[in-house]
């Protein structure tokens, strides 16, 4: 085992070590020493309407006497860091009428050019999946009205519940349409939706999207399946428009199991899922599957990471491990690699129901990269600016920020109040990496600061689970070199913060006017 030295962490795979270095994510600071040690936990109480204390006036009073850092009740603060914070803390939400059932599972926004019988535009589209198996997309603003065949629904103010006059004086958002084409039912549940080029990281030609893949669950006569959606051409909305034409959307492949993840790999040509025999590699022009990863314990939720060489993958047992997926055998093998056996924590074999010590998998993995969490992981989310860290969150309720290169140190933040006990439900990161949103099983919706784990927002507008959740990214951003998008969010920005929320009451909107 190699020795620790403070301030570097080793490489297997390069058989060297390197310096820690990099601010912890949602600051600008680049610390040397920021990433060596967990920041200390500050009260995670919500602040919807007051920020532990400090009103808008205080901060710019403070920022007046004192410059860009002083002190408060909790410590000293950065002025920019409270004031989004305060910011963050006060959204108008919106509720779209008759949208039930629709985004239930999963949802992801995109900017897409547009062909109606008017001309070509560029858009807003929403994707959404839900739990009865329906795939569909929504058009967001006013394009729509000119396709054919379209259906709109409105938006209504749920939240803040007392019409004040921040209420009264918020622009409603746009409409958002519906073709009846557009809308196609799955052979089950959806699973996920992931898109080729959405992060800054494997961001192309000015930063657009122009794949997505879809995944069914299975059920209990068929299994899972992958399709592709392929966005390189304008959606054509005419009157002759239809998803399911195999220029805009195909089956990739079926499989003898459940699929309950998936994600791209760094080229749209290539993606891993996550069943309940193990990972699979998957050829998304010829459909043909390589296993990577075999385990009798199903895998919830994945996240490639880096150069795409590795894949996080979240079991039902609680494990996240890294996976190499570069060396891997041809065609649907059940020789995915070596044979591991993995010691549970001492917490998961306290809690675990059988004697059992260990679980198995053959992979490719980096052991030294292997944590656990309490419970089945429920999500992972892995971060573009800041690449070695990732959030993951179980279904106990448990939500941490953990540093690739020092996962078995344990995490580095941990974000309290979450509440979930055997749901699915997503994380959903902010362009800027500065907050992360989740649903409960209480049916409230929380936002944190990654980097000071704090509460910022927690209400309930929804009668139930809001499982679903993205944020807008920005348009015409193109790549950006790392902690530069930060800067870009200046404190006057607060209109380029929007999140969709999806729930079975109906699809939700967040935004900052």
């Amino acid at each position: 085992m190699p020795q620790e030295l403070p301030g570097f962490y080793y490489d297997a795979e390069k058989n060297r070590y390197f310096p820690i270095k990099g601010p912890i994510p949602g600051t600008s600071r680049s610390s040397s020493t920021a990433a060596q040690k967990p920041i200390s936990k500050q009260p995670t109480r919500a602040t919807n309407s007051s920020l532990t204390g400090a009103t808008t006036s205080k901060l710019l009073q403070a920022r007046e006497l004192r410059g860009n850092v002083f002190s408060l009740s909790k410590g000293k603060c950065n002025f920019k860091e409270e004031f989004q914070k305060r910011l963050i803390s006060q959204p108008v939400v919106w509720r779209y009428e008759a949208t039930n059932q629709t985004g239930d599972i999963t949802l992801e926004q995109i900017e897409l050019n547009v062909q109606t019988p008017e001309g070509q535009f560029r858009t807003d589209v929403l994707l959404t999946g839900s739990v009865n198996g329906f795939f569909s997309l929504f058009e967001v603003g006013n394009v729509g009205q000119h396709a054919h065949d379209t259906v709109k629904f409105i938006p209504s103010c749920v939240w803040p519940r007392i019409k004040d006059n921040k209420t009264e004086s918020s622009k409603a958002p746009e409409h958002i349409w519906r073709l009846n084409k557009a809308s196609i039912l799955m052979p089950s549940s959806v699973s996920c939706i992931k898109l080729f080029g959405k992060h800054p990281s494997c961001a192309t030609d000015g930063g657009s999207v122009r794949h997505a893949l879809i995944t069914s669950l299975g059920s209990e006569t068929t299994g899972g399946s992958i399709y592709a959606l392929n966005l390189d051409n304008p959606l054509d909305i005419g009157p002759n428009f239809s998803i399911i034409r195999r220029s805009t959307m195909h089956l990739v492949a079926s499989f003898k199991c459940t699929v309950w993840t998936a994600d791209f790999c760094t080229n749209p040509s290539q993606a891993v899922i996550g069943t309940n025999l193990g990972a699979a590699m998957v050829d998304m022009e010829t459909g043909m599957a390589s296993w990577v990863c075999r385990s009798k314990s199903d895998i919830l939720a994945q996240q490639v990471i880096h150069s795409g060489n590795v894949v996080l993958c979240g079991f039902r047992n609680g494990a996240i491990v890294t996976v190499d997926v570069r060396k891997r055998q041809r065609g649907c093998s059940s020789r995915a690699g070596r044979r591991h056996r993995i010691p549970y924590s001492r917490l998961q074999r306290n809690d675990r129901v059988t004697n059992e010590q260990w679980f198995e998998l053959k992979a490719n993995i980096w052991p030294s990269h292997t944590t656990f969490m309490p419970s089945s992981i429920s999500c992972l989310q892995s971060l573009q600016l800041y690449d070695q860290y990732f959030l993951a969150s179980s279904m106990d309720g448990t939500v941490k920020l953990y540093d690739h290169r020092l996962t078995t140190r344990g995490a580095v933040q941990s974000y309290e109040g979450h509440v979930n006990s055997h749901t699915r439900i997503q994380l959903g990161v902010d362009q800027s990496e500065r907050f992360v949103m989740s649903g409960g099983e209480d049916c409230k919706l929380r936002i944190w600061s990654i980097r000071s784990g704090e509460l910022v927002f927690e209400d309930k507008f929804s009668n139930s689970v809001p499982s679903a959740v993205c944020w807008r990214t920005q348009r015409s951003m193109g790549p950006q070199i790392e902690g530069k998008i930060h800067e870009e969010f200046d404190l006057g920005q607060r209109h380029s913060w929007e999140a969709w929320i999806g729930t079975q009451e109906g699809l939700f909107r967040m935004n900052w006017s």
